[in-house]
């Protein structure tokens, strides 16, 4: 243990401790998943794993009362539900998200996105309510040309997957540009060039100052005629008015696991605008995530026990 750390070393953990295999012994570890009542005096805490999926305003209130607090985790990918509270914070405080634990259910459900889409299930199913035989020609995903755009984690984990259907190309776009084993990623100014070859188009990018409204009318409206907009990304990475008058227009289509506003109220003409597919924000809410995040939470624990550096560091409080 570090020596300016204090005598009572409280952890916070969404989990109870019990279910973790592998915490080290140096701490005392409070479970609190979000609740009203905090499980104890949060100055005692040095280490938040913040609550999975709870708004801001639950995930930031212990905040302003951890003084000694060292290290926030969070078990999501995307760190801008916490940034917002990290000005209640010392310097020195360390954020650090969940990378490598939504990658494969997150992928796995791009790729549900996109075969769903082309292949045209949800009308299928609601074929299947009404009792209606809606035999037709549906598009493959095969030879069509993929557009990536947020080629980290997730983004190579949804290219694994593509991997096997004999897709025309993949293209990778980053906030860089980079060689990998697997080709060239592309930085994001070349989006006006890439857009227009796409079939498939995939946002897996953060929410960033960058990356907000990304997909707005001018990227939209390079998009070819017929092509499939999939976010798996965050909602406002997309802007909803452009989008609805490309959907609603027919000349796009889009399958959406997160909306801006989200949850999506209901009313809202994006539930029924034709070619669009909606599922509720469940990317990385699967049965994948528990044992993988609990893993990742074991994993940084013992790195911050022997006083090493804890890994998935986004920012450094100043």
């Amino acid at each position: 243990m570090t020596a300016e750390m204090p005598e009572t070393l409280d952890v916070w953990l969404p989990f109870p401790a019990e279910e973790i295999d592998g915490l080290p012994d140096s701490f005392r570890y409070r479970h609190w998943d979000g609740e009203e009542d905090f499980p104890a005096d949060p100055a005692a805490c040095v280490f938040y794993v913040t609550p999975y999926m709870k708004s801001p305003a639950v995930t930031l209130r212990p905040l302003p009362q951890m003084p000694r607090l060292r290290v926030v985790q969070t078990l999501t990918a995307g760190v801008d539900h916490v940034l917002g509270g990290l000005g209640d914070l010392a310097p020195g405080v360390r954020l650090c998200n969940a990378k490598g634990v939504h990658d494969a259910s997150t992928a796995e459900l791009a790729l549900t996105l996109v075969l769903a889409s082309l292949r045209g299930i949800p009308g299928m199913v609601r074929g299947q309510d009404r009792e209606e035989w809606r035999f037709g020609f549906y598009e493959a995903l095969a030879d069509k040309s993929v557009l990536i755009i947020g080629y980290g984690a997730v983004g190579a984990a949804i290219e694994d997957r593509l991997a096997p259907f004999e897709c025309e190309r993949i293209v990778r776009v980053a906030r860089t540009a980079r060689t990998t084993a697997r080709g060239p990623v592309h930085a994001l100014d070349e989006l006006p060039q890439l857009l227009p070859a796409a079939d498939v188009v995939i946002l897996s990018t953060p929410l960033t100052e960058e990356t907000r409204g990304l997909a707005g009318a001018e990227f939209l409206g390079r998009m070819k005629d017929g092509a499939l907009l999939v976010n798996v990304a965050r909602g406002p990475v997309v802007d909803t008015k452009s989008l609805l008058a490309e959907v609603e227009s027919g000349r796009l289509r889009a399958a959406l696991d997160v909306t801006d506003p989200e949850p999506l109220p209901s009313g809202h003409p994006l539930w029924h605008a034709p070619g669009v597919l909606i599922t509720p924000h469940v990317g990385g809410s699967s049965s994948a995530f528990e044992p993988r995040a609990k893993r990742l939470v074991a994993r940084q624990l013992r790195a911050f026990a022997a006083g090493e550096p804890v890994g998935n560091t986004v920012l450094i409080t100043e």
